[in-house]
């Protein structure tokens, strides 16, 4: 097949009209790989080769605009190039490990650094979430294990500080139990928790306990009176976790 034109579509895209007037697009890398520039010509026997080398250059290309608008994880990538053949994906994957693009242990640094930077988590739960991503919790701990318990105890009692100086309705029993369950839950360890929670001296709140008072009477007069009615809310409260 002979090539009539060349027109530039992109960077390094060109649009091919052939002899038969139909049209296909090539990377600059493939037009220079089989010297058609020169020869204006692409033969029979080399046709579906050029369009299996152009489709591995397609999906490098893809996946590299891809991944420098943030760092991708190789499970992210084969996801992305899901509509190409197995062929160009191991070509795209092998090519960007091997020009530094792709490199589990920079993503898991800079995964780890903006976790801890930028958000209240524990790290188990960055453990979990890394390894969704399609890591080895070896690798992950290789580098989690060089920061400090200190860190983490300083978000724990961070946090602690915050929920106490803002509960507005919960007895001190409830309150604890909600800390503790609210860091196990953004990956926090137990026993890490309760070393700092079991140091704090919380009190139930006399303000609190006669709001949550007032509440429970207003909802159960119109049930109960006299003594029942005084018994209906000690129960309550109790389930409440407030003491007499």
């Amino acid at each position: 097949m002979k090539i009539k034109t060349f027109k530039k579509k992109r960077s390094n895209l060109y649009e091919l009209t052939l002899d038969n007037n139909s049209k296909i697009n090539l990377y600059d890398d493939i037009i220079i790989q089989y010297n058609l520039l020169i020869t204006k010509e692409i033969l029979d026997k080399d046709f579906q080769e050029i369009l299996q080398e152009n489709n591995k250059i397609e999906s490098y290309n893809i996946a590299l605009k891809y991944i420098n608008s943030k760092l991708r994880t190789e499970k992210e990538i084969k996801k992305k190039l899901q509509n190409y053949n197995k062929e160009s994906v191991t070509y795209t994957i092998n090519r960007l490990k091997k020009e530094g693009y792709l490199n589990d242990q920079i993503y898991i640094k800079a995964y780890i650094n903006d976790e801890i930077n930028l958000k209240l988590i524990g790290p188990q739960k960055i453990i979990f979430n890394l390894k969704k991503l399609g890591f080895k919790e070896k690798d992950i701990l290789e580098y989690l294990e060089t920061f400090d318990d200190s860190i983490w105890l300083n978000k724990i009692d961070k946090y602690m500080t915050k929920k106490i100086n803002t509960n507005h309705n919960l007895s001190s029993i409830m309150l604890k139990q909600k800390i503790l369950t609210d860091l196990i839950n953004r990956g926090f360890s137990k026993e890490m928790i309760l070393s700092l929670l079991d140091n704090r001296d919380i009190l139930d709140n006399e303000e609190i306990y006669l709001k949550e008072y007032h509440k429970l009477y207003k909802k159960l007069s119109s049930k109960y009176e006299g003594e029942e009615l005084e018994w209906q809310i000690k129960m309550q409260l109790h389930r409440k976790g407030f003491k007499e």
